[in-house]
């Protein structure tokens, strides 16, 4: 039986805290499926295009060190359904802090009221990476601030063009 995990969020953009959650996810699953949320209400700094592109070459390597297949997919409903939708039976949630899990603890009641064949397993943070939020990193590449330490080199480098002179 494969086993398939769902790691959904915005990845705008991706951090290494996600990177962190794939790592640690890919190595309980045989295929991962990284959902990205699309909702028209919300206006991500990088495109659906751009969100894809960036997580498939942020986990090429993690593939190849896992073994786990990772797909990136686009959904626009509830991710339930998008899980349900690619056969997987786990979701993952990363936790950085109690405000995540109190957050997370819900959203787990909720998803397992509707999908109880789907169980939702809690990734904790790395400790290096547990303070990284991608809200919060927007914030800072906005600002002109230095985000090496919270992207890969190549986000950094997507971060700093798109606000280049500003």
């Amino acid at each position: 039986m494969t086993r398939i995990g769902f790691y959904s969020g915005s990845f705008d953009p991706v951090t290494l805290g996600h990177t962190d959650v794939v790592a640690r996810a890919a190595e309980l699953v045989d295929r991962l499926v990284i959902g990205i949320g699309v909702h028209a209400s919300k206006t991500p700094m990088f495109s659906t295009a751009e969100r894809v592109e960036m997580l498939r070459e942020e986990t090429l390597i993690i593939a190849d060190k896992t073994g786990a297949a990772i797909d990136i997919i686009t959904f626009d409903n509830l991710a339930v359904e998008a899980a349900r939708a690619e056969g997987a039976t786990v979701f993952f949630r990363g936790l950085r802090d109690g405000t995540d899990f109190d957050y997370e603890m819900q959203m787990a009641g909720m998803n397992g009221a509707m999908a109880p064949d789907i169980q939702t397993v809690f990734v904790a943070a790395s400790p290096a990476v547990r303070h990284i939020a991608a809200n919060l990193v927007r914030q800072v590449a906005t600002m002109g601030g230095d985000v090496s330490s919270f992207v890969s080199p190549e986000v950094e480098r997507r971060l700093q063009a798109r606000f280049a002179g500003s």
